[in-house]
């Protein structure tokens, strides 16, 4: 039985992240422009594609010109194109193509993109057909999206045999107060997804500061800042946790930001990519500091997207201490990576240990 499937592409999803702009909507894409941003999109939706197993099955309705059209020349499934756009793309295009899918049969929407994207795609559609929600921004945080580009891949495959739909959660992220350090998020409504639990991450949950979590989170703060080396440059990744490290140091911490200390000091606040490529260059040892992120789990990926493939490489998986409170850790089935390079990512996969509080560790699989 063939398959109608649409397929959107945002074309600015994602760039602000490795620059430090934490989101890309409205005119904030032009500014990533400026920082030297580039495109994080087509390398996702090639990934995508090239990993859907049942092509055979499959028609796809694609928007025009870089928000579909120029990645299905070389996916073999044939492929009509909807709508019309512009030289700059908008919000109402991803909209009004979406409309126009669904009147033209589309029986599932894959959109490349991230959580502005799946808010557009529900003001459009509601829960009209089934959406697969493919990772390529900088907030992604909904319960509609796979876990990685592959994982969308295998949603699609599993749809095509026939897997029954679930509902799943879009979130409102407020893009002004995560520039501010707050993650300010609400419940903005529910989409249908293939029922693929395995392929889907969880939302963020919100962070626990009650004052358990609060001692706990001392206590690892104490631990770490006792076992930190004099010359070793350290990047403290976002997240409640890792300020109650930046605290214990008597440091100031970026909340949703990436910091850096040497020899207890602050020499980084709120660093991009070239920010930390730059530190690089002065100081030859380095380790990362990261926590997961409530519910889902990703320490790389996801609300991080300073910590590109070329930071990461240059730091090796040695140098990457994971913290988190024990509550929070034991909620998760595992930490999870998503980079946009998967070789990395396998690299970063299998048992890593986890302080959780004073001297006191646990060994969690890391998975791609």
């Amino acid at each position: 039985m063939n398959r109608i499937i649409g397929l959107i592409v945002n074309p600015v999803a994602g760039m602000g992240g490795s620059v430090g702009l934490k989101g890309t909507d409205g005119e904030m894409y032009k500014r990533a422009l400026e920082f030297g941003a580039t495109p994080v999109t087509p390398k996702r939706t090639d990934e995508f594609l090239s990993h859907i197993k049942k092509k055979d099955c499959i028609t796809l309705v694609v928007a025009p010109g870089k928000m579909g059209e120029r990645y299905t020349s070389a996916c073999d499934m044939p492929f009509k194109v909807i709508g019309a756009i512009g030289a700059d793309t908008s919000r109402e295009d991803t909209k009004s193509i979406s409309k126009e899918m669904v009147n033209n049969g589309a029986e599932l929407l894959i959109f490349v993109g991230g959580d502005g994207t799946a808010r557009d795609i529900y003001d459009a559609i509601r829960s009209t057909i089934p959406v697969v929600a493919v990772p390529a921004g900088v907030k992604v945080f909904s319960s509609v999206f796979a876990v990685s580009a592959r994982a969308a891949a295998e949603m699609v495959d599993a749809f095509v045999e026939g897997t029954e739909v679930t509902e799943e959660e879009v979130l409102d992220i407020d893009e002004n107060a995560f520039r501010e350090g707050r993650l300010a998020s609400r419940l903005y409504g529910y989409m249908l997804v293939p029922r693929a639990m395995k392929l889907l991450q969880r939302a963020k949950e919100a962070s626990n500061i009650g004052k358990s979590s609060a001692a706990c989170k001392q206590e690892i703060a104490r631990y770490i800042v006792e076992e930190m080396d004099k010359g070793i440059l350290y990047l403290l990744g976002p997240g409640t946790t890792l300020k109650a490290v930046a605290d214990e140091l008597g440091v100031p911490k970026t909340l949703l930001g990436i910091d850096a200390v040497f020899d207890g000091n602050l020499v980084g606040t709120d660093l991009n990519e070239k920010g930390i490529l730059e530190l690089f260059d002065t100081y030859e040892k380095r380790k990362m500091l990261l926590t997961p992120i409530g519910g889902n789990g990703f320490i790389l990926g996801r609300g991080s997207k300073q910590f590109t493939p070329e930071v990461i490489k240059q730091v090796n998986r040695e140098n990457i201490m994971v913290v988190g409170t024990s509550d929070k850790i034991n909620r998760l089935e595992c930490l999870r990576v998503d980079t946009g390079d998967f070789k990395l990512d396998q690299l970063l996969s299998g048992f890593m240990p986890v302080t959780v509080g004073y001297k006191e560790e646990m060994m969690i699989e890391v998975r791609c």
